[in-house]
């Protein structure tokens, strides 16, 4: 075993048991906190296995801009930042549901490759993975940046009670409709 291998082993360990408390934990914010850890540790990977500029868009895209999102959805929606008693349900099912497909997939991986070895493609440059997404994948990337765009200015219009309202509606304090 290489000091590569020990440090992928690590890293992987490092995102399941992060992975394992984002579902796990009763604390919103402290789920997005894990899930930067376990995003972090999947950069790590990717920078062991020396793809630089997969590990970079790793940490700019899913650390810096997904949890930042859903952190200012939670601020903006005043959603309960706390241990919530109504999602307290039992585990069991979902742990009994998840363990037996990942063994199906660990058994179904084991089958199609026997242990052997596989060949790797040349490894890809920065130029060619920029023409693919630039010119395959632009319409995609284009549509999933609206619909962020979308899903961050209807939290804000969620967060403000005030909006929609009569103005007559606006002084009072419930503000709603008539008695």
């Amino acid at each position: 075993m290489t000091g590569a291998d020990a440090l992928l082993l690590a890293l992987g360990a490092v995102a399941v048991g992060a992975g394992a408390l984002v579902v796990t934990t009763r604390h919103l914010v402290r789920a997005g906190l894990y899930l930067v850890v376990c995003l972090g540790a999947l950069a790590g990977v990717y920078l062991v296995l020396a793809a630089e500029l997969v590990a970079w868009v790793q940490v700019l895209i899913y650390v810096g801009a997904v949890v930042v999102l859903l952190l200012f959805a939670v601020m903006l929606t005043r959603a309960p930042i706390g241990a919530s008693d109504d999602l307290d349900r039992p585990g069991w099912p979902a742990a009994l549901i998840g363990g037996g497909v990942g063994l199906g997939l660990a058994a179904l991986l084991v089958d199609a490759y026997r242990w052997t070895r596989v060949d790797l493609p040349a490894p890809g440059t920065a130029e060619r993975l920029g023409e693919q997404v630039f010119r395959t994948w632009v319409l995609p990337f284009e549509v999933l940046s609206v619909l962020l765009l979308s899903a961050l200015v209807g939290a804000v219009v969620l967060s403000r009670p005030d909006i929609g309202r009569r103005p007559a509606d606006r002084g009072r304090p419930g503000g709603g409709g008539r008695p």
